[in-house]
């Protein structure tokens, strides 16, 4: 057990806050403390039947504390369920939950063509969602979103498998999502170059989210039970043939490919259409065995290595915790210098002044806080803050910006931005209710209720497909 407590009338941790955590081994609500020790973050937490637990939170005590200068009040979607057992165990969602789903996903089979040992779905051999139930759930999910749902991602098991894979994207799309997202482990995009020609017509507001762990055969063979990099090499080069705009997502786990996220950040920084990276410390549900201690990754220990991999490019600061979960995620974007170059815009830029302007959302754009910043133009102080806005972000914020056609500006944004993000998430081990009730990417389920993605995996997954 990591966490320390000498036997003496003084105790040696910090108490931070309360909060309430899972057991994992019965699933049970229990009280827990949120406590500084090392200048790391714990959570410490004790079960009538199993005794005392301890788990990290954060490996950057520094980084946690100051995360809530940019918390700000969440979005609210519609209630589905009434609160009767509590926090987690109502999800549907009920009105104890604080944020609404910046993500929406539909996990459209749970067959899979590999069979990973992390697989938080287990998926495997499985069936195929039929369409007029994925309908259903794109219509609930754009409904309790009263309309206004952003990103869709559609996932599985792995999701080009499924037969009307082509017809469930432009199914998607007729919706009106602002982005659709084709979550994928890229075996077809490599195997099926047909395939993924036939993604162009879905240009604007759609994105593939590539699976991509690192470029080591033993990283491969640990977190996805075969040698792969061959063919996620190949696969991005159809990708980037076809000009797909693509993410890199890679896993991570401590001992396994945490040495390998600068190597994966000035990769994915040099691929012609690949628009950003999306690192996830591992989550211990579906199939994961592996031993807790030895491979828990936080949010702040990746922010810390790769500032120490990115030769001096990154540093922690340079990362904002996004406000409609600043528990659980932190991005950053990155701007194209004159002379070719990146550079974090986060470094030139007051941040903490423009909460106002950035919606609760994981589809923040630099153009949604233009027009936010300038509203209207007899609200003087809007006026004040676009004229602000423009000045610090000067550097990838031309003047004649709203001049642009919709074309023309997504062209603009595409080329001389990247974007880097952390997305954590919870399992029964590091469960925080209050960082549960402010998750914002949530799973759609068949029965059309709306969970998030913590509590889906941690609790109620299970019979669904």
């Amino acid at each position: 057990m990591i966490y320390k407590q000498e036997q003496t009338t003084q105790r040696n941790y910090i108490f931070y806050e309360f909060t309430n955590s899972l057991c994992p081994r019965c699933l049970q609500r229990i009280p827990a403390k949120v406590i500084l020790q090392d200048q790391q973050v714990y959570l410490l937490k004790y079960c009538p039947v199993h005794g005392e637990q301890c788990e990290i939170l954060e490996e950057s005590a520094d980084y946690h504390l100051r995360k809530r200068q940019y918390d700000k009040p969440g979005t609210a979607s519609k209630i589905h369920t009434r609160v009767e057992k509590g926090c987690p165990f109502d999800c549907g969602t009920c009105p104890q939950h604080n944020q609404h789903a910046c993500i929406g996903l539909i996990e459209i089979t749970n067959k899979c063509n590999l069979h990973c040992p992390l697989c938080y779905a287990n998926a495997g051999e499985g069936n195929f969602l039929p369409l007029e139930t994925i309908i259903k759930m794109m219509d609930f999910f754009q409904d309790s979103e009263y309309g206004q749902a952003e990103i869709l991602q559609i996932s599985g098991g792995e999701p080009t498998l499924h037969p009307e894979i082509e017809k469930i994207i432009r199914l998607a799309k007729a919706k009106q999502f602002k982005y659709v997202m084709l979550n994928t482990n890229g075996i077809r995009m490599a195997e099926d170059e047909g395939f993924v020609k036939s993604l162009q017509q879905f240009a604007g507001g759609f994105e593939v989210y590539l699976q991509f762990d690192g470029f080591k055969e033993s990283t491969y063979l640990k977190l996805r039970g075969q040698s792969l990099l061959e063919m996620k090499l190949k696969a991005l080069n159809n990708l980037s043939r076809y000009k797909i705009p693509t993410t890199l997502v890679s896993t991570i786990s401590k001992g396994i490919n945490d040495t390998e996220l600068g190597q994966l950040f000035a990769f994915a920084l040099k691929q012609p259409y690949v628009r950003g990276i999306n690192f996830q410390p591992i989550a211990f549900f579906g199939r994961s065995n592996q031993d807790i201690k030895e491979h828990r990754i936080t949010l702040s220990g990746i922010l810390q290595r790769l500032a120490a991999q990115s030769s001096g490019m990154l540093k922690m600061d340079d990362f904002v915790p996004l406000p409609c979960n600043v528990e659980r995620i932190a991005i950053s974007y990155l701007y194209r210098t004159s002379q070719g170059g990146f550079i974090p815009i986060t470094r030139d830029a007051r941040i903490q002044d423009y909460l106002h302007l950035i919606n609760n959302t994981f589809a923040f754009t630099i153009e949604d806080a233009l027009k936010n910043a300038g509203q209207s133009i007899n609200d003087i102080k809007a006026g004040y803050d676009c004229c602000r806005f423009l000045y610090d972000f000067r550097h990838i914020v031309p003047w004649n910006f709203f001049m642009k056609s919709k074309e023309q500006k997504m062209e603009y944004i595409d080329h001389n931005t990247f974007r880097i993000s952390v997305s954590s998430f919870l399992d029964a081990y590091n469960f925080d209710m209050k960082s549960m009730q402010k998750e914002c990417v949530h799973v759609i389920t068949p029965d059309l209720r709306k969970i998030p993605f913590s509590a889906y995996n941690t609790i109620h997954r299970g019979g669904n497909i």
